[in-house]
């Protein structure tokens, strides 16, 4: 991802953070709420995730704003229809000059390589990934809707499927990202969900792992909502979670 934005005035300090591996996920209802969130964030040291129930509020203004504020933006929509519309959906989001969009790797081979050929004919194309497997799935999840084996297995197939149609990485729980680097390779993109700091509760996810460990089983880039978004001091959480992962 990557920040190409200079920063704000006022945020001039040295973060110490090369380059930001942390997504803070803004899941948020109302734009208000959204913007005072990064109003107290750097966006030198993490990007921002705009997820379906704030888009649904806000529309792409909010986007926009964001984006002249210096962040990157992950768009989560997680598409999930039929290939042409798949297809049309992916195109509008790049043009709103988000730098990640993700659809749903259940949605077939047809789908993501119509996603794919669409974003091939935009002039910036944002990261293009696939979700895998649903961090809040666990295997009782995955057999009542008729899904077989493990969440490790049905990640590893989907992942490799995303691959075979020209995605550019996948979004995963940490318990499954060293088995999909393994398998995938290093220049495949690995998005990883479900991060909880040292100490921090699980909520509502099932599968989860600590930043560190995280990056250390071979993520790019983590996402990360509640441990910074509802913490007293938004700022100095992000700060902790950096050290964590540089530590």
């Amino acid at each position: 991802m990557g920040n190409l934005l200079a920063p704000p005035d006022g945020r001039g300090e040295d973060t110490g953070v090369s380059e930001p591996r942390i997504i803070v996920a803004l899941d948020y209802p109302d734009e208000k709420s959204a913007l005072a969130l990064a109003s107290k964030l750097d966006p030198r040291m993490c990007g921002l995730k705009v997820g379906k129930e704030l888009y649904t509020a806000t529309g792409p203004e909010l986007v926009g704003n964001l984006r002249d504020s210096g962040f990157e933006i992950f768009l989560d929509l997680k598409f999930h229809d039929i290939p042409a519309t798949v297809a049309g959906a992916c195109l509008a989001a790049a043009e709103l000059g988000v730098s990640m969009i993700d659809v749903h790797a259940l949605g077939g081979r047809a789908m993501m390589r119509a996603a794919r050929e669409a974003l091939g004919t935009a002039g910036e194309t944002p990261k293009l990934l696939a979700v895998t497997l649903l961090t809040s799935m666990n295997s009782s999840d995955m057999a009542d809707v008729g899904l077989g084996g493990s969440p490790e297995d049905a990640v590893l197939r989907l992942a490799r499927l995303a691959q075979d149609c020209g995605m550019d990485g996948v979004v995963c729980s940490a318990r499954e990202i060293a088995a999909v680097r393994r398998q995938c390779g290093k220049n495949f993109m690995l998005v990883t969900a479900g991060i909880r700091p040292a100490g921090a509760g699980v909520d509502d996810q099932a599968r989860v792992a600590t930043p560190r460990a995280a990056i250390a089983g071979g993520a790019d880039y983590l996402v990360i909502g509640r441990p910074v978004t509802r913490a007293p001091d938004p700022l100095a959480a992000l700060r902790a979670i950096n050290a964590e992962i540089a530590g």
